[in-house]
């Protein structure tokens, strides 16, 4: 059984890590441009503030979520991101730190509380308490690393990675299938090098195709931080078009990052267009 506490506590260190590279930065910073095409280090916050909300409206009050999905359907495939923006172009960037910082901390409490078991609705299908900690965590580091690139910050990987790591093996079907792609009939082999050189080993030991390399690409190329072609990572022929394919992430196809834009993995230096990319 999972830890809940732990993926908490994870989760609360992913976002300390992000607050860290937002909080000192005057008001005029915010708009800075990420590499998601047309949104600013606010829209990133605005983002995870947004979604935390909506987690904290599924933790707490699960019957009134069915008229959060009736929204999501009628606003189609921009609901998201229309959030995002709404709550990026109507609050000031102090604001929106301390209603990102509110928003976590109450989302940390109300996770902790529901009753084992209990699974919570959400945009897919219902999730455990541990699924949704994990979820928030894996799009804390990803939004987190649009930031780090837009400052030309490197970040230090941490061990929590492997709570995205996780994520980006178990959602290898559903990166088919939201192309309309049947999924490989057999399991993967996925084994990566963590930050502090284990090695994080995931599916059959004996299994025809694997993926090997080190888990910080592995995890920017499935949530579409990175292109394929900018990563370490080496595959069988089988596993290869999953790679192309990868996505951690919820909804829609994701169009990814343009090749070269970060091929030597350092951040782009300041000033320099950002390539387009995927926003969630």
């Amino acid at each position: 059984m999972a830890d809940l506490e732990a993926i908490l506590d994870d989760l609360d260190a992913e976002s300390a890590d992000l607050d860290a590279l937002v909080a000192p930065l005057p008001a005029g910073q915010w708009q800075r441009p990420t590499p998601a095409e047309g949104w600013t280090i606010a829209h990133q916050i605005a983002h995870l503030t947004w979604t935390d909300d909506k987690a904290l409206l599924a933790t707490r009050h699960p019957d009134e979520f069915g008229a959060e999905l009736t929204r999501a359907i009628e606003g189609g495939e921009d609901y998201v991101d229309a959030g995002a923006h709404e709550v990026a172009e109507t609050t000031p960037p102090a604001e929106l730190l301390r209603r990102w910082r509110e928003g976590r901390t109450a989302l940390r409490e109300a996770l902790a509380a529901v009753p084992a078991g209990q699974k919570l609705p959400w945009y897919g299908p219902p999730m455990s308490v541990a699924s949704m900690a994990t979820a928030r965590l894996m799009e804390t580091w990803a939004h987190g690393q649009d930031v780090a690139d837009a400052l030309a910050v490197v970040r230090t990987p941490a061990p929590r990675l492997w709570h995205v790591a996780r994520i980006g093996v178990r959602t290898r079907d559903f990166a088919y299938l939201v192309r309309d792609r049947t999924p490989p009939g057999a399991e993967f082999r996925v084994e990566l090098t963590a930050p502090d050189g284990d090695v994080w080993t995931f599916g059959p030991s004996d299994a025809a195709d694997r993926v090997t390399g080190s888990a910080i690409d592995f995890c920017l190329l499935a949530t579409q931080r990175r292109h394929r072609d900018d990563t370490d990572l080496h595959a069988t022929p089988g596993a290869e078009e999953w790679l192309r394919i990868a996505q951690a992430f919820a909804g829609p196809p994701g169009g990814g990052r343009a090749p070269g834009g970060f091929a030597t993995d350092a951040p782009p230096a300041a000033g320099d267009a950002p390539p387009a990319g995927p926003k969630e």
